[in-house]
Order: structure tokens, then sequence, then C-alpha cells
């Protein structure tokens, strides 16, 4: 099993994790909601997850522009 995370707004991938020994209260699932975990979390027929989150330069760009919270997707 491996995690995959990538960018929810421009999908570059942030990184992986390759351990299966990694709980789900560690890497903070248990902190969603189910709506949430539905959202971010997509699991894999081989045992990989795939987990949305934000990258660095998104993040940025959401800091400097607030009202781009509203986009799913603001990259162009």
């Amino acid at each position: 099993m491996a995690l995959h995370y990538h960018c929810r707004h421009c999908g570059v991938k942030v990184g992986s994790l390759d351990n299966s020994l990694i709980s789900s209260e560690q890497l903070g699932f248990t902190a969603l909601t189910n709506a949430e975990r539905q959202e971010m979390i997509t699991y894999q027929q081989n045992g990989d997850i795939h987990i949305k989150t934000i990258c660095e330069d998104c993040q940025d760009a959401l800091n400097r522009n607030p009202d781009l919270h509203q986009y799913e997707s603001f990259i162009q």
C-alpha cells in the first residue's frame, strides 16, 4: 500500500509514502468528518490511497488572494 498526495487545485504530486504500517490516526484521517474523507481520500483497487491536499504554490496563491477559496480549481 502506498499513499499518494496530489494538490487538489493544480494536480501536482506533492509526495508519496510507501508504508502500510502507518495508521489512519497517525495520518490525521480520524480528525476528518465523513464528508471530508469522501472528498479528500480515494482508495484504489491495488490498495493505494490517493489524498487531495494543497501544494505550497497553491497555498501561497490562496494566502495572497483569499477570494480564490470559492473555486475548486483556480490554476489556468
